[in-house]
């Protein structure tokens, strides 16, 4: 019997909102729980849990010394909106844990930062069947022209949570 996944029954419930609460409410839900997405103030702009765009403006808090989004940032993003997919599919009674995060600045980044993650059908039926496991999260993160200034490999892995 699988245990309920408390982040995906909160996304159901945003996801049956009108469009313009549910990604406020996501996105209020996981800067709460992601203490850092708050500070740095990374909205979710659009998903339907199988994929997820998480946003970042170019403001003073987040930029680095020559005025763009800082690489950390970056890899903030990057890790948030891929982790999001993994949570929200990942049944309740496992644990979802970064493995492995490797970046490859190719390029000055301008103005704002998104990123956005995707899950194959594939890769959540491995979440949902295997005890333990892991594999890379596609991720894609463009600055404000669409170019990409950095690759990113987000590996995830998760096992059995262990009981208390």
């Amino acid at each position: 019997m699988r245990i309920v996944n408390p982040l995906r029954t909160f996304a159901d419930n945003a996801m049956k909102r009108p469009l313009w609460l549910r990604f406020k409410m996501l996105t209020w839900m996981f800067r709460y729980k992601v203490k850092l997405v708050g500070t740095c103030q990374i909205d979710i702009k659009e998903t339907d849990l199988k994929s997820v765009t998480f946003f970042v403006k170019n403001r003073r808090k987040v930029q680095n010394h020559i005025g763009s989004v800082h690489a950390a940032t970056m890899a903030l993003i990057a890790e948030s909106a891929t982790g999001f997919v993994v949570g929200v599919n990942l049944p309740g009674d496992k644990l979802p844990l970064i493995k492995s995060m490797n970046l490859k600045y190719v390029k000055r980044a301008y103005g704002d930062m998104q990123a956005t993650a995707t899950l194959t059908d594939e890769q959540i039926q491995i979440l949902k069947n295997e005890p333990k496991g892991d594999f890379l999260v596609d991720v894609k993160v463009t600055d404000e022209s669409g170019d990409e200034p950095v690759i990113a490999e987000m590996q995830w892995a998760w096992v059995s949570k262990g009981k208390k």
